[in-house]
């Protein structure tokens, strides 16, 4: 598959993406080519969908409230969905916002809110949290936009999983795990469909690390020796987790 270009601005457009088509942009992704990024016509970018890969794009018609892309060719094929979920306890909006942002980075698939005892929010902007997902796939060249669920609460959710994914392991970050060998647990997992969930700040309760423990599709995941923000416990466990088992090898 060709790189990503990296010194070329991106755009995501909800548009078909076709040889000799035109896309017409909104007011706001006009506005923000002509006024923000002072492309002039004949200005040259790339845009994906999330469907049909990265296209090469030229302006038409460069105005502020009606711009037109002509696209002229296809620069990087559509990729397999990643298949990484990332199911996490929300946070405030500041903290979630950076959280997305860097899960999407890491390459997860699907974005699962879930409501633990100790959360600090139940009520999640899922607007806001996808377009977080397109501005970070547009500034670090990823064709694939995650899918963003509906919040769930844990024990629901673990009820579900045998009959929702049969075939994915879930693997916790278990604050109460004082062991230090988080790369060897990775190692034994034999399923590379995967799911990370991450607790709020108050970590786990009693009862739901209880619950997790007792499922036979869950794996326990210390993170060392000092407690993590749930925000940087994200981006480590992601990183390991895709170092043993994901797209990294």
């Amino acid at each position: 598959m060709a790189r990503y270009h990296f010194k070329m601005q991106r755009l995501f457009v909800n548009h078909p993406l076709l040889a000799d088509e035109n896309v017409q942009l909104d007011k706001t992704q006009s506005n923000y080519l002509i006024n923000v990024l002072r492309m002039k016509e004949g200005s040259e970018i790339l845009v994906f969908n999330g469907k049909q890969g990265e296209w090469l794009a030229k302006l038409d018609n460069a105005s502020k409230k009606n711009t037109i892309l002509n696209l002229v060719e296809q620069t990087r094929l559509q990729p397999m969905p990643a298949s990484l979920d990332y199911c996490f306890a929300p946070l405030k909006h500041a903290r979630l916002d950076y959280m997305v942002q860097k899960a999407v980075e890491m390459g997860v698939g699907r974005l699962r809110p879930v409501l633990t005892a100790y959360c600090q929010v139940s009520r999640i902007n899922l607007q806001r949290m996808r377009a977080n997902a397109i501005e970070a796939a547009e500034q670090c060249g990823i064709l694939s936009i995650p899918e963003v669920l509906e919040p769930i609460k844990l024990s629901s959710m673990i009820d579900n999983w045998p009959k929702t994914e049969p075939d994915r392991c879930l693997i916790f970050c278990d604050e109460g795990d004082e062991r230090l060998d988080s790369l060897s647990i990775l190692e034994r997992i034999e399923t590379k469909q995967c799911a990370l969930l991450i607790g709020p700040e108050g970590g786990f309760s009693d009862e739901e690390r209880t619950l997790l423990l007792h499922q036979d599709f869950v794996n326990g995941l210390p993170l060392g020796p000092r407690i993590l923000r749930a925000d940087t416990a994200a981006v480590a466990a992601l990183a390991l987790v895709q170092a043993k088992l994901g797209d990294w090898k």
